[in-house]
């Protein structure tokens, strides 16, 4: 919810769901958080869609639009200089895939592709580079994200998961 009243207060977006990410990556920073994920079962929890030998692809949990998702080498390194040829094609045909999966299910009219390689570019987790595919839409950048700086996602996080979840195991199967 936004109260936006005086031009001159503060604005608030009440966002509970984000405590726990807080508390688990604020006061728990002990290993990587991609490594983790390789450790859990899949599953809604973890968002993991696909594993496969030298990659694989989660959601973003935090994602610019709905259908966000993330193709990671099971290899920790921070930059993709450091990746050997045949990861670094996995990673690419990975992230074609996803696009082709996700145009297919949301009809997307665009998408950026791309990694920020360390924490000066923005990386989020530095030391394990990983591939970005965001799904766009004319519009998707409106008030809410322009000025206050809000993203707004129609759709659970869960319910994305789900929708993707079919087609990324789909594709294991190939």
């Amino acid at each position: 919810m936004i109260f936006n009243g005086n031009t001159n207060l503060m604005k608030y977006l009440w966002s509970p769901w984000r405590m726990k990410y807080i508390q688990e990556h604020t006061y728990n920073k002990i290993g990587c958080t991609f490594c983790k994920l390789l450790d859990q079962d899949d599953g809604p929890n973890n968002l993991v869609l696909l594993r496969d030998e030298n990659i694989f692809i989660v959601m973003n949990r935090f994602p610019y639009t709905s259908g966000h998702v993330m193709v990671i080498p099971k290899e920790h390194k921070p930059t993709f200089e450091d990746l050997n040829s045949q990861v670094l094609l996995d990673i690419m045909r990975f992230s074609n895939e996803s696009m082709r999966i996700i145009r297919k299910l949301y009809n997307p009219q665009a998408f950026n592709i791309g990694a920020n390689i360390g924490e000066a570019a923005g990386a989020g987790i530095a030391d394990h580079v990983h591939m970005h595919v965001v799904p766009r839409w004319n519009g998707d950048t409106n008030f809410m994200s322009t000025l206050g700086h809000t993203r707004v996602l129609p759709e659970e996080l869960e319910e994305t998961y789900l929708r993707l979840l079919s087609e990324f195991k789909e594709l294991a199967r190939k």
